[in-house]
């Protein structure tokens, strides 16, 4: 195969060249106007934001994106769907609030938002895949499934399962229903030191399902027979007390997400746009963000989902480790290696998803950097 044509284009600003405009030139230099738009419904998938949480993408990178789209003839509509834990979008109400709180209107962006697995995260299509190794029939927001053809706006940043979320991640996870996320997560299930258990109870207030109790001595213990593994618990923990040990878990997960994203991508237009600032250290789902762990670095757009992620994989690691970061603080403890995502979320490997995505003939690792101005 041959490598795919990744552009990137740098953050630095002037009178006239505002991030906005920035971003509608790299989309349009990377081969977006070549996509047949005319009178055609195009989901932009792009992630809200968990209220509290300020490093999600703003509605203004949105909006230059909705606004090209529209020049072309395309229908455009920012979508998401429900989320498995407890929060802001958990259902389309609460979602559609949170998206509101965050900035996200008609006005601000130019076009509706729509929750794609509908009210309660039920609406969904049941979509064919063959080759997988775990899934035969994903489980997708129907919305999204109506839509002619498919972008990904996606806040590039770390992630607590899966090393980084960039495209791949918004693609396969975000469009899944909340079935199709459980099908996702459910093969890891994690379990709590004892000795490290301080009673803090912030794991319960994440657990969606029931599964975490505590007993006399006020320790907690994780049902598995309620348990979805979703992970949530783990990122709530602020004394490493809860651990996932079901070793492939965190393969199994990344195997499944690229699955799902080639249930979402098969058989239609598609174009994706990497924006890697503010690159946290976790996902747009917690309801905080922590400080950045590399400086910003820039925009990147492709056809190739996994080229995209590849190049802002590379890219981010040849950046500096920014100090008092939560990368910084794992390579003080001893963390080792080259691997800034890997590194600040240990036991991870976003290899995984791409490969898998390779093997699946979504894209190619491969790829060639175009900068542009």
């Amino acid at each position: 195969m041959q490598p795919s044509k990744v552009y990137f284009i740098n953050l630095r600003t002037d009178f006239d060249n505002p991030l906005t405009v920035k971003l509608q030139r790299l989309i349009k230099r990377a081969g977006i106007e070549t996509i047949d738009f005319k009178d055609r419904f195009v989901a932009i998938k792009i992630h809200f934001g968990e209220p509290g949480n300020l490093s999600f993408l703003r509605p203004n990178f949105a909006r230059a994106v909705v606004d090209v789209v529209r020049e072309n003839g395309g229908r455009p509509f920012l979508t998401d769907c429900n989320t498995l834990y407890p929060g802001r979008r958990k259902n389309a109400l609460d979602h559609l609030d949170a998206a509101a709180e965050n900035g996200f209107s008609v006005a601000s962006t130019g076009c509706q938002c729509i929750i794609a697995d509908g009210l309660k995260g039920l609406d969904e299509k049941l979509v064919p895949i063959s080759g997988g190794k775990h899934v035969k029939e994903a489980k997708i927001g129907q919305a999204i499934m109506d839509a002619d053809i498919i972008i990904s706006l996606n806040h590039f940043k770390g992630h607590e399962g899966t090393g980084f979320g960039g495209a791949m991640k918004n693609i396969g996870m975000g469009c899944g229903s909340r079935a199709g996320k459980m099908e996702q997560h459910n093969d890891g299930k994690p379990t709590v030191d004892r000795s490290l258990c301080r009673a803090c109870r912030q794991c319960i207030k994440q657990c969606a399902h029931g599964a975490i109790h505590y007993d006399e001595k006020k320790i907690a213990s994780i049902n598995h027979d309620l348990c979805v593994g979703c992970g949530r618990c783990i990122a709530a923990c602020n004394f490493d007390a809860i651990e996932n040990n079901s070793g492939n878990s965190n393969r199994m997960l990344c195997e499944k997400i690229a699955e799902y994203s080639l249930a979402v991508l098969q058989n239609r237009p598609n174009f994706h746009i990497n924006l890697v600032m503010q690159v946290s250290p976790n996902c747009d789902c917690h309801s905080e963000n922590d400080v950045p762990i590399i400086p910003d670095v820039g925009m990147f757009a492709s056809f190739d989902p996994v080229a995209l992620d590849q190049a802002c994989a590379d890219a981010c690691n040849k950046q500096p480790v920014m100090p008092g970061s939560q990368l910084s603080d794992h390579l003080k403890k001893g963390a080792h290696g080259h691997d800034h995502f890997g590194n600040s979320a240990p036991g991870t490997d976003w290899t995984v998803t791409l490969a898998h995505a390779e093997e699946l003939g979504i894209g190619t690792r491969q790829y060639e950097l175009i900068p542009i101005k």
